[in-house]
């Protein structure tokens, strides 16, 4: 819950999102009741950023939506909820303007679905992420580096973080922690379109 919302003060403490990740025009994917447009005065170089939800159409194929034309594109745990993520990656980097930034977040396999998968604590989820392991408990798990590779002739990738800092290990039982207001159990990627 409120996945941008926990990445904002993260996110001031490293200048790169304000000085060339958000700047310009641009795309909120998936923004639901948190969308990164609430947070324009603190990233001051967003000049628009389009709210895209389900009432604007399937984020895997952002039909409308033109090539090129913005100049980033964010979005925060949607990819898991696409049929097929290779196809959404495509199209998110198809709108985007050479030399513009794709900051996604994901949640991680193993912090957030804990081993379990289809998940209970997101019955939506079709897909878990991992930023690589030879292999994976869950069937339906996406090595990030595999499948960001199969883009490396239109975006190079610039940062790929777990987002562990506020994440508790060890905790008895499987629990949702990011129905905390810290907890953040997610893969953070940056992309820039050559």
């Amino acid at each position: 819950m409120h996945e941008t919302s926990k990445s904002v003060i993260r996110r001031l403490h490293d200048s790169r999102f304000a000085t060339r990740y958000f700047l310009g025009d641009g795309i909120d994917i998936g923004a639901g009741a948190d969308p990164l447009g609430n947070y324009r005065s603190l990233f001051p170089g967003i000049r628009s950023c389009r709210a895209w939800d389900l009432a604007d159409g399937d984020a895997q194929l952002l039909a409308g939506v033109p090539d090129a034309s913005l100049d980033f594109v964010h979005s925060s745990h949607c990819l898991e909820h696409l049929r097929n993520p290779a196809d959404g990656l495509r199209n998110w980097l198809r709108v985007l303007k050479p030399g513009g930034h794709l900051v996604m977040l994901v949640p991680d396999e193993d912090l957030y679905e804990q081993g379990v998968f289809p998940s209970t604590f997101n019955r939506d989820h079709k897909w878990t992420f991992t930023i690589a392991k030879k292999t994976s408990w869950s069937p339906r798990s996406v090595s990030l580096t595999l499948l960001l590779s199969e883009f490396s002739d239109a975006a190079s990738v610039l940062k790929i973080e777990l987002l562990d800092a506020s994440y508790v290990y060890g905790l008895d039982g499987r629990v949702d922690q990011t129905l905390t207001p810290v907890g953040e159990c997610a893969i953070e990627v940056v992309m820039r379109k050559l």
